[in-house]
């Protein structure tokens, strides 16, 4: 057992402040030298890399479908025996979702602090938040948080309504300068964000200067089982892995599966019109090719090196966005065509709705991954899948597997950990 300070950061719902409050708190920890670890509740991209640069350590996902209870738990037991502070963002509203941000802080005891905001609300704010902690009892809620407060009197009102058991941690200021840039999937990238630390010490400084006295991070016990390593099933095979502002959706646990498996791994910035390294294998991860369309369309190598890469029998994973880049042709929401790489038959658009949206279970020929599904685009091609994904939720995402020779690909994020050695079957294969 190794013991560390925690705390999960939740809300009523989304939009409440819980990424930058989140973020505000490594960021005020980090500066101090001390080592925070963040985690994100559930598959997102987003997110986790603002609080990757506010902490200064990749933010890894916590997701009870997509890892399992004890994968979870090996990467906490991690975090805590390097950690000063360890801190979990959730997803959605507190209780939203199967599982929920509730059954991942209930399933590893971490004390819950709900961020509401409270800038059009007065003595309902306490109403709202003592609702949220005594919904479910097995919860520990540490207090609360009122986020965009409208002054010091609005502060004080709203603690003033809230029970002893319950405290104000801390007001924040309401300060649209202070706001993130959104698009379509959510967040703009960390990587697109030039001021993002100047913010994110704006941030910090908010998070100081709100909070209340006498609050103190409580010390959690983790289990500390460490995951036997896989099977060195890749020694010897180099995998290509595009990287940049159109593929960057990827969970640094899938990097690590990768790496653990023996491979060696290489990245590359097809916007950056760099060439595909010389490789076994290749991987492109989903991100946003729709918003560098002239930058593919104009790169002078990568269509010939991923059909020469195909013809040879190597295989190439494609994910969502990476699977876009290999269609015919790709339109994006503002209706301009790109063409695209034209390995896979077919042509996709960008809506202004949502096309597709969670968990999923698919079943490879090599075994079931698990993943999820986000996408605003949708894509017409003569191709047959060769298996098509299940909802464990009952959604209607049902996303299809389509396979060409050695390319595989899918509107699905796969998380690799959910079956490494599907993962080692499909990038070892000498085809």
């Amino acid at each position: 057992m190794t013991s560390c300070p925690a705390l999960f950061i939740s809300a009523p719902s989304s939009g409440s402040g819980k990424t930058s409050v989140t973020a505000a708190i490594a960021r005020s920890h980090a500066r101090r030298g001390e080592r925070v670890r963040v985690f994100k509740t559930g598959p997102d991209f987003l997110d986790p890399g603002i609080l990757e640069r506010a902490s200064g350590h990749a933010a890894y996902q916590l997701d009870l479908f997509m890892g399992g209870f004890e994968h979870c738990r090996a990467l906490l037991a991690e975090a805590s025996r390097e950690a000063d502070l360890i801190l979990v963002e959730g997803v959605m509203g507190l209780f939203d979702g199967k599982p929920s941000s509730a059954d991942l802080a209930a399933a590893f005891g971490l004390p819950v602090v709900c961020v509401i905001d409270a800038s059009a609300m007065a003595q309902t704010f306490a109403a709202l938040a003592t609702g949220l902690a005594r919904f479910l009892p097995e919860l520990r809620h540490a207090g609360v948080i009122a986020n965009r407060i409208g002054s010091a009197a609005h502060g004080r009102m709203l603690a003033e309504g809230l029970p002893d058991d319950l405290p104000l941690i801390a007001a924040l200021p309401r300060d649209a300068s202070l706001s993130l840039p959104e698009r379509h999937l959510g967040l703009v990238q960390a990587l697109e964000q030039p001021a993002l630390r100047t913010q994110l010490d704006a941030w910090a400084d908010a998070w100081e200067e709100g909070l209340r006295p006498g609050f103190a991070f409580q010390p959690i016990r983790f289990d500390s089982p460490q995951e036997p390593p896989p099977p060195r099933l890749l020694a010897g095979r180099r995998i290509a892995i595009a990287r940049d502002a159109a593929f960057g959706f990827i969970y640094p646990a899938n990097l690590d599966l990768l790496r653990a498996l023996g491979a060696e791994l290489a990245f590359f910035s097809p916007i950056g019109h760099e060439a595909l390294p010389g490789c076994d294998a290749l991987w492109l991860p989903g991100g946003y090719p729709e918003l560098h369309g002239d930058a593919l369309a104009t790169h002078p190598t990568l269509a010939a090196d991923l059909a020469a890469h195909v013809a040879a029998g190597r295989p190439l994973l494609a994910e969502c966005g990476g699977m876009l880049a290999l269609l015919d042709e790709l339109t994006d929401a503002d209706g301009r065509s790109h063409r695209m790489a034209g390995l896979l038959p077919g042509r996709a658009r960008v809506q202004q709705r949502l096309a597709a949206l969670g968990l999923q279970s698919l079943n490879w020929p090599e075994g079931p991954l698990r993943g999820h599904s986000f996408h605003y685009s949708t894509l017409e091609t003569p191709l047959a899948p060769i298996a098509r994904a299940g909802n464990p939720n009952g959604g209607s995402t049902a996303e299809a597997l389509y396979q060409q020779g050695s390319l595989r690909a899918s509107y699905v994020h796969h998380y690799f950990p959910s079956n490494p050695e599907a993962v080692a079957m499909w990038f070892g294969a000498a085809r």
